[in-house]
């Protein structure tokens, strides 16, 4: 595939460029801060502060969490009530006419003509994007062909599955060579051959370093494993935030430990070596150890206190246990 840099100068004539919008660059491809949205006595989104720069991002939350509400802020479609949105460096407010050229969007819902052919769908999308006829046209060749539907560019999208469909939609967002794609539940429907070539498709455009992604969806095990860094809406408000890249190339190790016995002395010890200590649930701790202590640490201070220790295991946050913990939090009190 040809860089997804590759456009008409003309696309984003009179823009300056942005420091967040350059490859590897370190600076948040969306700040957010203070961001509030109401429709009349609705409150959508209240105060929401958060700077993410990962290359693909994750947006969690359950229905009416916000998660649409803020895309739809973030490309421009509403304007905020309070706060500000920068995307790109380009403020969502203000700048939207140069923002929309540098940014994808592929929604959760079909937008097609069902008349046109993919190839005219995907053209059209690129001269709205700002692509020159001609350049349009080029590049609708080959996204199709990238995203597979090479054979079927000639075929009125009426005629596509669903999957087919779900593909086109994610040409028409890459056509002009976005820096930013937004991605609104793109394995939505797709079968399991399906969902992993648009989660292989993904993790190339993130790999290749060339645009961010941001993904919203509610399928957790595809957030875990295109994403590097996740947050997580409850009603409009951020609950939780991880960087789940840093998480993996951390050194600690994460422990669960069921113990019987002396519970609250035996943590207070471990926590005393530099451990980070979690109680959960009746008779278990989690447990992080820093590189200086090793697991027979733990079992000298159980065998000190005479705690038993029933179950030991390895265990990382899965995005699912970051989730439903965050669906515990009280919102009102953060």
């Amino acid at each position: 595939m040809e860089s997804l840099e590759s456009r008409s100068e003309g696309a984003t004539a009179g823009a300056e460029p942005s420091a967040a919008s350059e490859p590897g660059s370190s600076a948040p491809v969306i700040e957010l801060d203070g961001l509030s949205l109401r429709f009349g006595k609705v409150q959508a989104l209240d105060q929401v502060s958060v700077a993410l720069s990962g290359r693909a991002i994750g947006l969690l939350g359950p229905n009416g969490a916000g998660k649409t509400s803020l895309v739809h802020t973030l490309l421009g479609f509403h304007r905020p009530s309070a706060g500000r949105a920068t995307v790109l460096g380009w403020d969502v407010a203000r700048q939207g006419r140069e923002l929309k050229a540098q940014v994808g969007y592929m929604p959760e819902r079909d937008a097609f003509v069902s008349e046109m052919t993919g190839v005219h769908f995907v053209r059209l999308m690129g001269e709205l994007s700002g692509l020159p006829p001609q350049v349009a046209l080029e590049r609708a060749h080959e996204m199709l062909f990238y995203v597979g539907l090479g054979e079927a560019r000639y075929r009125k999208i009426g005629t596509y599955s669903l999957g087919m469909k779900q593909m086109a939609k994610l040409a028409q967002a890459l056509v002009h060579g976005p820096r930013l794609i937004i991605l609104d539940e793109p394995t939505n429907g797709l079968d399991p051959s399906g969902r992993q070539r648009m989660l292989d498709l993904i993790t190339s455009i993130r790999d290749r370093g060339e645009a961010r992604i941001l993904i919203s969806s509610h399928l957790l095990r595809d957030v875990e494993a295109v994403c590097d860094e996740v947050v997580v809406l409850k009603a409009g408000r951020v609950v939780a935030y991880r960087d789940l890249e840093a998480e993996r190339r951390s050194n600690r190790s994460f422990l669960e430990i069921e113990v019987r016995g002396g519970r609250s002395s035996f943590a207070e010890a471990i926590a005393g070596l530099g451990c980070e200590v979690a109680v959960h649930g009746k008779r278990r701790l989690k447990v992080v150890l820093p590189e200086a202590v090793s697991v027979s640490d733990l079992y000298r201070i159980a065998r000190d206190q005479e705690t038993q220790v029933r179950r030991l295991i390895y265990k990382r946050d899965s995005l699912e246990d970051i989730f439903l913990q965050a669906m515990e939090v009280d919102h009102g009190s953060l």
